[in-house]
């Protein structure tokens, strides 16, 4: 037996998103609930929204965590995508809307079991369609591991791994995490 799936515009999507329990992320037309994250998830994805936050206070960039939508347009399919990435920064001031992002700068992952594939190639390859985004990074919750996406020029991105000794450079926002920063009260580095 096949179910119709039901497809949504943009503004449907928005207005049921507003009153509903659960998030649900938006892909052309159709919505998938969003799963909780663990302990460790929400844990590490605290430290570094609290250490952006507090390097970032007082200037022209915000951080949001993982309430905040990110919207992405793909023009050349014609379609819009919302996803709720666990931590994101925006520099520009053109991003006004009260509930979703257009011009991140930074978006931070936490990969858990359940949305690391996700997280790895849908999201990376969508992301990467967003003029303003200059880093994506993914952060292991069960090892101390890192990956940093950056942006080279328009075309070409970059991928760098970091471990225990290693620091997270965030060129977008002009701060350096240490793996114990990132980690604290999760793992021992």
């Amino acid at each position: 037996m096949s179910v119709p799936l039901t497809y949504l515009t943009v503004e449907e999507y928005l207005k049921a998103e507003e009153s509903s329990e659960i998030r649900h992320e938006y892909l052309g037309g159709q919505i998938f609930a969003m799963s909780g994250g663990s302990k460790e998830h929400n844990i590490i994805t605290l430290n570094i929204a609290s250490r952006l936050r507090s390097h970032l206070r007082g200037g022209s960039c915000s951080v949001f965590m993982s309430d905040m939508k990110v919207r992405i347009e793909l023009a050349n399919q014609n379609k819009s995508i919302f996803y709720y990435p666990d931590v994101m920064v925006t520099c520009d001031s053109q991003d006004q809307d009260r509930f979703f992002l257009n011009y991140p700068c930074l978006i931070v992952e936490v990969l858990s079991p359940s949305t690391e594939v996700t997280d790895r190639r849908e999201k990376l390859v969508n992301y990467r369609n967003l003029d303003s985004l200059q880093e994506y990074v993914l952060v292991f919750q069960d090892e101390i591991k890192v990956e940093v996406y950056r942006k080279e020029n328009q075309e070409k991105w970059s991928m760098q791994t970091l471990g225990k000794s290693d620091n997270l450079e965030l060129n977008s926002v002009g701060l350096t995490l240490k793996m114990p920063d990132i980690y604290e009260d999760v793992l021992t580095v």
